[in-house]
């Protein structure tokens, strides 16, 4: 039996909240010079901001900046991929076509992680090629489309197709081989099986049928008065995929996800040295709101998700000089997720996304309700991210190199 403590420590490490306060506390042992690696220099913040909403003005120079989400992917090389899927599903009732939109949502971004530098996909309808999260996007749309994550071969996904799902089925529908490899292949498919295991556990989240899709109708019964949350919508992305993830770290049993430990931190008990980040979690929140959105509901508290802690969105920190890497391992070397390099800067990311945002909007003289930080982030920091890392770096790698298993970034 799971006490009292020990449920309010797994509820609080699945919050936003304890992500800003964790991120907070490693923040401001950063500004007292108290981290291992890494040096902040807030004299670059408006250099920062400058230079995201410089591209914000060519991205989107009428400034109607869609909210950071898988779908904007899913229109890669300028090829509207969604009115198609819209006609394929156009018989169906508006919540069923939800139910497809999040089904294809969920499995293409928990297959988003980063795919390496020597991976592309070759679309045939249109003859282009794409790279990275954009050929992710684009390769698992067309076999979310082909059937490949159903059981029934139709575009949806449930838990039988998903736990049946073939690691040669994934790498021809990625078009792997041994001249194009895609990094964590077989983190992939063991994420897509486990989705298919958690999603067949849990009824009163996925319903009967069994697929991701299942969430929407839970979400609709939280709504009240037409209004949801989107700090709701990521408790259940927490609830519903917790146990997905490969090799976390565990309270009582419960894997808590995008998790890790960095000692810097005081030790006051339980947990209390534990970082959530809940990245892909996060991602997948900000990518499940669109479809309900157009069900009719108004999504409130959007600013309470934070910034995601990945590498675009970091590496522009580094580029830039906002972060300071304090030792010449930090970029010269290749480190492993849970290392507390990557654990310092990926929280002083998410820290320091919230200070552009502020600066931005001070700059603009805009609320935060005009631009919430899902439009500066989608338009934003983490094209602004690939932009400089493209300039700087030979195939626009990051400026620090993470040993990827596929189930991370």
């Amino acid at each position: 039996m799971v006490n009292t403590e020990t449920i309010t420590t797994i509820n609080y490490l699945r919050s936003t909240q304890a992500i800003r306060d964790r991120c907070h506390e490693l923040f401001d042992l950063c500004l007292q010079d108290r981290l291992t690696h890494f040096t902040c220099n807030l004299n670059a913040l408006d250099n920062v901001a400058g230079y995201v909403i410089d591209h914000i003005n060519i991205a989107y120079p009428d400034w109607q900046i869609p909210f950071h989400s898988r779908w904007r992917h899913f229109q890669a090389g300028g090829v509207d991929r969604l009115t198609p899927l819209s006609q394929k599903l156009a018989d169906l009732s508006a919540i069923e076509q939800a139910r497809s939109q999040f089904d294809l949502a969920v499995t293409s971004v928990l297959l988003d992680a980063g795919s390496g530098s020597d991976w592309c996909y070759h679309e045939a309808e249109t003859g282009q090629v794409f790279r990275r999260s954009e050929g992710l996007a684009v390769a698992s749309y067309h076999l979310f489309v082909s059937g490949g994550f159903s059981h029934l071969g139709i575009p949806q996904a449930d838990a039988i197709g998903l736990q049946n799902l073939s690691l040669e089925q994934l790498a021809t529908g990625f078009q792997v081989t041994a001249a194009n490899p895609l990094v964590g292949i077989e983190g992939r498919l063991s994420l897509m099986q486990q989705l298919g295991a958690s999603v067949a556990a849990q009824p009163d989240l996925f319903g009967a049928d069994s697929r991701p899709g299942g969430l929407v109708d839970y979400l609709f019964t939280q709504t009240q008065a037409g209004q949801l949350s989107a700090h709701q919508v990521l408790e259940a992305v927490l609830q519903g995929f917790s146990e997905i993830w490969p090799g976390r770290l565990t309270i009582e049993g419960v894997n808590l996800g995008d998790v890790w430990v960095h000692s810097a931190l005081p030790d006051r008990g339980l947990a209390s040295q534990w970082v959530p980040l809940h990245k892909l979690s996060q991602w997948l929140t900000y990518s499940l709101l669109e479809p309900l959105q157009q069900l009719g509901i108004t999504i409130t508290e959007l600013d309470r998700l934070t910034g995601l802690a990945e590498y675009r969105n970091g590496g522009l920190l580094i580029d830039l000089g906002l972060l300071q890497p304090k030792h010449e391992a930090v970029l010269g070397s290749a480190h492993l997720p849970s290392s507390e390099v990557i654990v310092e800067w990926r929280a002083l990311t998410v820290v320091l996304l919230d200070r552009i945002a502020d600066r931005i909007r001070q700059i603009l003289d805009r609320s935060a309700e005009a631009l919430p930080l899902a439009k500066i982030l989608e338009g934003g920091t983490w094209a602004a991210g690939r932009r400089i890392a493209a300039e700087r770096r030979s195939g626009g790698v990051p400026p620090i190199q993470v040993i990827s298993d596929g189930t991370i970034f």
